[in-house]
């Protein structure tokens, strides 16, 4: 293929050329390079490129070397990657997003770095973040603002924004990325792509101070959802430094969606507790159900009330602030972005008591998850509570004509799931009277990776809409207000 029309392959086909030598690892990054010169002055989602690396990377793969995981599940055979610049990757400046962290350059890579490129994933980039990932817009005061390809005006959301942007515009095939309240759903619901947030222990997290938290997930991004079981298959597996991971399956997730089954029953819900959704969404959302049913699958909309979804969650998240950032606002208050004090002094002033609420709101959710999952294989929602808003903006001023209060107020439908600790796929599903893709979250029961990915690729496969990726960034102006 000429190198031009390289990066619309699939993160698959690309994988099954390598194997067969049709194409070199070499030839992918000159085609990387050349579509990166081409949009990243359009959408800035890839600020620090590491193309000598990379090139070292491939010719070692080339003659031979480094292939010792070739016959394992996920083995990526010299395919270009983008890693969030949240994690560490050893040679390459890694700044968290964060003024503190400008000039860092780590001298070892993070686990799930150190997995990927053990099997064969090529890092040829950093994609941007907001500061240490705290955000639902794309933005940092070291590498500035990340764009959304469908409308330059708009967001691709946060915090994955620069992966989701940067595979919507096809400058990588695969990008990592992680999820706390969304940041792998929500940037691919904005972008067309597909995100999975993976189960809790799934995928290793590396040493981080919330060990024994399964709130923070790493997890695979791509443009459809096959690709996405060949890099989850990629992450997967035990690690000994995270307590939480557990061994991969016997049966890959590739082999598993290449033999996938329909669900039988499918619940969809609008939203969760009292979260606001935009109604254009709902609707298209609700139209996107017609998709299962023609699958042959039973849907039947049903209602998830839960009591203080939001404060449940904010009580927990902003616990994980302290713990991870009270030490930073002593040292560098004056250099840490507002959203982020704001989280953690709130959860500086809160109570045990506040907690021990916080911790029984989640059981009583997750048991409230576990008997909807006793009843149907999927339960699916919106994929954001509003489509992609004003890239100058921290995150939407109003949902639905109800005013958003914080940052965290736009996520409530992903950071509700996030809360039952079960895998959530961020699948397309259509595009607003605007243009702004609209997507569908759709949850599994937990380590249900395989079923609900199988049940994703036939979802993709009726609809159709992966074929519309990658795109040339379009320029556009931000829509009105409701």
């Amino acid at each position: 293929m000429a190198e031009n029309e390289l990066f619309r392959l699939s993160a698959c086909e690309a994988v099954t050329r390598l194997r067969q030598g049709e194409i070199s690892p070499l030839e992918l990054i000159d085609a990387a390079e050349a579509r990166m010169a081409a949009v990243e002055p359009a959408i800035n989602a890839l600020p620090t490129p590491c193309l000598d690396r990379a090139r070292d990377h491939a010719r070692r793969l080339m003659a031979g070397q480094d292939r010792e995981a070739e016959d394992e599940p996920g083995w990526l055979a010299g395919l270009p990657v983008a890693i969030k610049d949240l994690a560490d990757v050893a040679g390459v400046r890694t700044t968290y997003g964060s003024p503190i962290f400008a000039d860092h350059v780590p001298d070892a890579s993070h686990p799930v770095v150190q997995r990927i490129e053990r099997r064969g994933g090529i890092v040829i980039a950093k994609s941007n973040t907001p500061e240490f990932g705290a955000g639902g817009s794309t933005f940092n005061e070291v590498f500035g603002k990340t764009r959304n390809p469908w409308n330059t005006s708009l967001t691709p959301a946060g915090s994955t924004g620069g992966g989701a942007a940067a595979l919507a515009a096809g400058e990588i095939w695969l990008a990592h990325g992680s999820d706390h309240g969304g940041s792998l759903r929500r940037p691919a619901t904005y972008c067309s792509v597909v995100g999975l947030r993976p189960s809790p222990g799934r995928v290793t997290r590396g040493l981080v101070n919330t060990m024994f938290s399964p709130l923070s997930v790493q997890g695979p991004m791509a443009r459809n959802v096959p690709d996405v079981a060949l890099f989850l298959d990629t992450m997967a597996g035990h690690c000994p430094a995270d307590p939480l991971t557990f061994d991969a399956p016997s049966t890959s997730f590739s082999a598993t969606v290449r033999e996938a089954k329909a669900p039988a029953r499918v619940a969809y819900a609008e939203t969760i507790g009292q979260s606001p959704v935009d109604r254009e969404t709902r609707d298209i959302c609700r139209a996107g159900m017609k998709t299962f049913e023609a699958m042959c699958a039973e849907v039947e909309e049903i209602s998830i009330d839960i009591a203080a979804v939001e404060d449940t969650f904010l009580a927990l998240r902003s616990q994980q602030f302290v713990i991870d950032r009270e030490l930073q606002l002593q040292s560098h208050g004056n250099q840490i972005k507002p959203d982020i004090i704001w989280n953690t002094e709130l959860g500086l002033k809160q109570s045990t008591s506040d907690l021990a609420r916080a911790e029984r709101g989640r059981a009583a959710l997750y048991q409230q998850f576990m008997d909807l999952f006793a009843q149907y294989d999927l339960i699916v929602t919106p994929g954001a509570n509003t489509p992609a808003f004003d890239v100058d903006l921290r995150h939407p001023v109003a949902i639905d004509g109800i005013k958003l209060e914080h940052y965290m107020a736009a996520s409530t439908l992903t950071a509700a799931v996030t809360m039952c600790a079960s895998p959530a796929l961020s699948l397309p599903c259509g595009f607003d009277q605007f243009g702004r893709p609209i997507g569908l979250q759709v949850v599994g029961r937990p380590r249900g990776e395989a079923a609900l990915l199988a049940a994703g690729a036939l979802y993709e496969a009726a609809s159709g809409l992966s074929d519309l990726v990658p795109i040339d960034p379009r320029p556009g102006v931000v829509p009105p207000l409701g």
